[in-house]
């Protein structure tokens, strides 16, 4: 089947509730009964079909019961206010897992997904520096995630680490971080500090990542 010929690449970030490392990146169980988070991505370069989305910034906030495969999860998708109609139709039909493989990280996740909440469409505030593992992003009244480099716990020295997944589907290659995070609402509030946290530039398209 012929997709409609899309891609994103830019600064990606994220942080759940799991210890470092995150056990679902190694096909294991999650370290708390419930898996929740944040993230989202900036789009240094990107368009669907004929409509650009350069600049933009798109994310998500989630939880799912048990490991993530299990299912029956909840999310809310975030795209930029800046956005105009256009694009936020574009945005949209990504987010979904609509115009793509069912290889994309869209696609994969969305398959767990029992639920979607309304889509936020607000302002966002994003940073990301792949060099000093630093980054977060907010919506005002509503989520914020900070990501700073892990401490090493005797001495206090950052500790630099990286994740490699040849065949990932999320990404290939991504920074380590420690992570705190917090959400605001009564179906997906959230609080957490000193846990799992990545950054990583990556590229998407109809078939997942782009090499």
């Amino acid at each position: 089947m012929a997709h409609q010929d899309w891609m994103i690449k830019g600064p990606k970030i994220a942080a759940c509730n799991c210890d470092y490392g995150c056990p679902c990146e190694f096909n294991a169980k999650p370290t708390h009964a419930v898996c929740e988070g944040l993230e989202a991505h900036r789009i240094d370069e990107g368009y669907f079909g004929k409509v650009r989305l350069d600049g933009l910034i798109i994310g998500a906030r989630y939880r799912w019961p048990g490991p993530v495969h299990e299912g029956v999860g909840i999310a809310q998708g975030l795209i930029d206010a800046r956005a105009t109609p256009e694009q936020r139709e574009a945005l949209i039909q990504i987010l979904s897992g609509k115009e793509q493989e069912p290889t994309t990280p869209f696609n994969i996740y969305g398959a767990t997904i029992a639920r979607e909440l309304d889509l936020i469409v607000a302002p966002v505030e994003f940073s990301a520096d792949m060099k000093s593992r630093t980054g977060g992003f907010r919506v005002a009244g509503v989520m914020e995630m900070s990501l700073e480099p892990i401490r090493n716990p005797v001495t206090g020295a950052e500790h630099f680490a990286q994740i490699r997944l040849p065949n990932g589907f999320e990404f290939r290659e991504a920074e380590m971080a420690s992570g705190r995070f917090e959400a605001k609402g009564p179906e997906l509030g959230m609080n957490h500090r000193n846990c799992y946290g990545f950054l990583t530039y990556v590229a998407y398209g109809p078939r997942g990542v782009i090499a």
